[in-house]
Formats: C-alpha cells, sequence, structure tokens
C-alpha cells in the first residue's frame, strides 16, 4: 500500500468515526422506554428539581396529599403505600385496568407543580426530569420495596419509627384513613408486624 492509498484510508476512517461521534449526543441523550406491564404494581419516584426542599414545610406536603387525593377521583388507581420527604416522594401505586401510570403520575405532579408555583409566585419546573418506576415481579420485591418506603423518614433522622410519620403510608393505616391509601393486605400484616404496631 502506498502513502497515498494508506492516507486515502485513513481519511476515510476518521470520515466514519466523524459521522458515528455526530450521532453519539442524540444516543447519549434518548430515554429508556418505560417499562409497562399490564395490571402491574409500580414502585415509583420523582424527585425535586436541584434537590431543593421544596416539599418540606407541613403546608406544602398537605398541598401534595390534596392533589393526590383529587386525582382518585379523576384516574383509576390504588395507593398501597407512599412516603412525602421534603425534596421526592415513593409510590407504591397500582393503575386500574384501563389507566396509564404516565397519565396519573402527569397529572399528580403537573397540577402539583401549577399549585404549588401560583403559592409561591414562582416560575418553571418543579420536579426534576420525569418519575421513576419500577415494576413489581414479585412478593419479595414488594415487602422490600414497601419496607423500604417506610424507613425513608428513618434514615432520614425525621421520626424513629416509621408509624410516626404523618407524611407516609402508614400514619394513614395506623389511624385508619382510606381515602387516600388502601387498606393493608392481610398478608402485609403477617409478613412486616413490626412496621403495623
Amino acid at each position: 500500500m502506498g502513502t497515498e492509498d494508506y492516507f486515502e484510508d485513513y481519511l476515510k476512517k476518521i470520515s466514519i468515526f466523524k459521522s458515528k461521534i455526530h450521532f453519539l449526543p442524540i444516543l447519549l441523550h434518548m430515554r429508556k422506554p418505560r417499562e409497562i406491564c399490564f395490571n402491574a404494581e409500580y414502585h415509583v419516584t420523582a424527585k425535586i428539581n436541584r434537590g431543593e426542599f421544596a416539599l418540606e414545610s407541613r403546608e406544602v406536603k398537605n398541598l401534595f396529599l390534596s392533589v393526590v387525593s383529587r386525582s382518585k377521583k379523576t384516574h383509576s388507581f390504588r395507593l398501597r403505600h407512599f412516603v412525602v420527604m421534603s425534596n421526592h416522594i415513593h409510590f407504591l401505586i397500582k393503575p386500574g385496568e384501563d389507566e396509564s401510570l404516565s397519565r396519573i403520575m402527569q397529572w399528580i405532579l403537573g397540577v402539583f407543580a401549577v399549585y404549588y408555583n401560583k403559592q409561591f409566585n414562582l416560575n418553571g419546573h418543579v420536579w426534576q426530569d420525569r418519575f421513576k418506576s419500577k415494576v413489581i415481579k414479585s412478593y419479595r420485591q414488594l415487602i422490600a420495596t414497601f419496607k423500604y418506603i417506610c424507613n425513608n423518614p428513618v434514615k432520614a433522622e425525621m421520626v424513629e419509627t416509621p408509624i410516626e410519620y404523618r407524611y407516609g403510608g402508614l400514619w394513614f393505616i395506623r389511624n385508619r384513613e382510606f381515602e387516600l391509601i388502601e387498606p393493608p393486605d392481610p398478608f402485609l400484616l403477617i409478613l412486616l408486624p413490626e412496621l403495623f404496631r
């Protein structure tokens, strides 16, 4: 191979490499498709933009819960468990038969953002990116997720036991307030007795 052939081959390789690099930013920014399963339950997490403590006050937490309560009148879903922390939320949620998880969450997060911005005279995004979701595929995963959600306020040193936390599902279960959350399944009461005392 002569010098000119070698140089021409080298330019072709660079050209191909440049064309691949051109598409790399597009590929890096593509969202991974959300896993959706019929009749499934999901662990959903949504974070406040920039990690700010927008949900820190009782007033704002109550506003968020009132939006969730309103959403149950417009969308069909079962909320098995939840926790509202200072900068994020967790749901253990099962959409109704003809309901979309994305529509439910977009309504809750969007309506809350409008109310929040209006109340504090703000503009812009309240939530960081889109919400995250994982399909619950087994009872073992369900129990681990339930416990994980319970222990968020304990890990944050907000309370000593999960049942004390006013903005978590266990508090609602203990006080038999089932407008927002579903009554616990008997198997959860048997498998996790320490959480329901």
